[in-house]
């Protein structure tokens, strides 16, 4: 086993740092932009469903893993993810008090993606996971190597920073599983097709409800939007996500960015932060 794939044979720790969420985050809290926030707001709506499902699909298979450090990195990928899905649900009451309706998407979303898992094969389901988590970790990568989130509210940027982290240090999980009991290139890039699709239409159908909210002039989105360049890239990990991810020798540990992960982890310890 090479140096890089060694990396992420480690076990994600899950960790419950002490978040403020609260009255003192803004309405636009992202580089004071409402287009910026309502396109970060929009992909946190989908993160607490979207982090059970991965949940269960990796979960499905534990049965089924033979290496016990694979199946020790299953569990701590559950209880990291787990408490992701909590904190960002945490995050909907300040929306909700910032005088957004957020609910019938919800309602909306929680039917739809619960039909499409519910007629989905398991290996769907895993195949879908491991790419989600591709994408996920790539959102990491540019928020801890460049620093997109340099602009945010302290609160939100701890809160996805923290996420950030832990996603890189999962990042490989889903991919194994699926690879130790579900292997084929097929398989795989039906499940990148289903994660584009939804993560992509998903994202966009929410931070649209949120814009439509604002009741924002042509010129001003305009503006805003192209004056956060940096800030609204997210979308673009789905360009160079497909393309990494359809090499046929695709691993995530291609990606070295542990020690990211890492520097971070140790500052909330040099915080004082409570981790456990």
């Amino acid at each position: 086993m090479d140096v890089v794939t060694e990396s992420v044979r480690k076990v994600p720790v899950p960790r419950s740092p002490e978040l403020a969420l609260g009255a003192e985050i803004p309405r636009h809290w992202f580089a004071n932009s409402a287009v910026v926030t309502q396109i970060a707001n929009g992909v946190n709506l989908l993160f607490p469903q979207g982090e059970r499902f991965f949940v269960r699909s990796v979960h499905h298979y534990l049965d089924r893993i033979e290496d016990p450090v694979l199946r020790a990195q299953v569990k701590g990928f559950a209880g990291q993810e787990g408490r992701h899905a909590k904190e960002h649900e945490r995050f909907f009451a300040v929306l909700r008090e910032q005088g957004y309706e957020i609910d019938r998407f919800l309602r909306f979303y929680d039917l739809v993606a619960g039909k499409i898992e519910a007629v989905s094969p398991p290996e769907l389901r895993l195949a879908t996971t491991a790419a989600c988590e591709h994408f996920t970790a790539l959102l990491a990568e540019n928020a801890l190597r460049d620093h997109v989130l340099d602009l945010a509210h302290p609160s939100l940027r701890s809160l996805l920073m923290w996420h950030a982290a832990e996603e890189i240090e999962h990042r490989a999980v889903a991919f194994d599983v699926l690879a130790a009991v579900a292997p084929g290139y097929g398989l795989r890039m039906a499940g990148l097709a289903m994660a584009t699709a939804c993560l992509g239409g998903f994202w966009t159908l929410g931070t649209l409800m949120l814009l439509a909210q604002e009741k924002m002039k042509p010129r001003g989105f305009v503006k805003q939007w192209r004056g956060a360049r940096k800030q609204r890239e997210g979308h673009a990990v789905f360009v160079r996500g497909i393309r990494q991810y359809m090499r046929r020798d695709f691993h995530p540990s291609q990606s070295d960015t542990d020690r990211l992960a890492d520097e971070y982890i140790a500052t909330l310890a040099e915080a004082g932060a409570a981790l456990a």
